[in-house]
């Protein structure tokens, strides 16, 4: 059993009262958090706070690490990953997802929502290390090869699905990739796998997709063309791609819409007002490397949204890092607090996950980790994080 305290504790909601210390099991079990005075308490340096959630995060592209150069917009982007994720041997590939497995871990996260299009992820759940909400991720934006596409990724999902979960929690869905590359009756399909069960999409990611529902017009239909699919039977809609998509899904899935570089007021209003639950997931240092642009967080914030935090890959960031995105933002918009910050890195990741009764806060019969975190405050230090329990 160790007592500890810190000039500062967070317990995923908000600062615990000053002088609070957390009583912790050897296994890491919260016992009981108190502020009464306690002779075993051991005093740390900086901030104490529950381990990490990285809601978005494609382990099976850490092979890539560097090979797409920075700024070149989404579609550029997009088209350099088929071309080169094939160039590896499977050793280098396993290599490589397992290394940036244990840089998740040293960097403080506990629970990880990984995106996948293949089963090559089954040998990173199986080390029982981190929760894992897998989400397989389904392609095709032919309306008649919808049937075919989705079968693939039912494929993929059994696979993960028949996998036994250790001590970590183990889940998986079925979801949509973008609204550009998934067809409406493709949609509809993901949509009757699973009632109820949380949607990942990447969302907005690009004005280009805006541009490409309401008019058909744009970089879209190029990029299409590279891949090598006919995109004749679309229609645009008038309308922008989350409002568009969002009639092919039953508004009984938790929702976690991913990006949001371009999202406008009026997508969040009107996915809030028509989904049972919703989550804007950012991935800051992935934008900055892929657009060079951030969302607009503000109005994320005015509007009452729930963010939580990812990073994508290591194909568009430099790092799978939490602090480092939470950094990011805080550069950005200094106004927003860290009590903020180090809430849609914990307990709103949490949430998006599924996993609140799990992970994202320090409270008694929770196992949630415990993270040392210092210098978020000095904007010439690099912080740091470290796992104490």
């Amino acid at each position: 059993m160790r007592f500890l305290t810190a000039e500062k504790i967070h317990n995923g909601h908000g600062w615990l009262p000053e002088g609070s210390i957390i009583e912790v099991s050897d296994d890491g079990v919260i016992v009981s958090i108190s502020n009464a005075p306690n002779k075993e308490a051991v005093f740390l340096e900086g901030i104490l706070a529950p381990g990490f959630v990285n809601v978005h995060c494609h382990l099976e592209l850490c092979h890539m690490k560097g090979l797409v150069p920075e700024h070149t917009g989404l579609i550029p982007f997009l088209k350099n990953i088929p071309l080169h994720r094939n160039d590896f041997k499977e050793e280098q590939k396993k290599a490589a997802r397992h290394k940036g497995y244990d840089e998740l871990l040293q960097n403080g996260v506990v629970a990880v929502g990984d995106i996948a299009n293949t089963t090559d992820s089954l040998d990173l759940r199986a080390l029982d290390r981190l929760h894992c909400y897998t989400f397989v991720e389904a392609l095709g934006f032919n309306e008649a090869n919808a049937a075919r596409s989705f079968n693939y990724a039912v494929e993929t999902y059994n696979a993960y699905a028949a996998q036994h979960p250790g001590e970590k929690s183990l889940k998986q869905a079925i979801v949509p990739h973008a609204p550009y590359s998934v067809s409406s009756a493709l949609f509809r399909l993901i949509d009757s796998h699973k009632d109820g069960v949380t949607i990942a999409i990447h969302n907005q990611e690009s004005e280009e997709e805006n541009k490409y529902f309401t008019t058909k017009e744009g970089a879209v239909p190029d990029l299409l063309h590279a891949l090598g699919i006919d995109d004749g039977l679309f229609t645009p809609t008038g309308r922008t791609s989350l409002q568009s998509y969002l009639q092919w899904l039953s508004p009984g899935h938790p929702m976690i819409f991913v990006h949001n570089t371009y999202t406008r007021r009026e997508d969040v209003q009107f996915a809030q007002s028509r989904c049972k639950e919703v989550f804007w997931c950012l991935c800051p240092n992935a934008n900055l490397y892929i657009e060079n642009r951030l969302p607009d967080v503000e109005m994320f914030l005015s509007e009452r949204a729930n963010i939580c935090i990812g990073t994508d890959s290591l194909a568009s960031n430099h790092q799978l890092c939490i602090l480092a995105e939470l950094r990011s933002i805080k550069t950005h918009y200094p106004k927003i607090s860290w009590e903020t910050l180090l809430t849609w890195g914990t307990w709103s990741g949490a949430c998006a996950l599924q996993l609140q009764d799990i992970a994202g806060t320090i409270q008694p019969g929770k196992k949630p980790g415990i993270l040392q975190i210092n210098g978020i405050d000095e904007q010439s230090v690099k912080p740091t994080v470290k796992r104490i329990a």
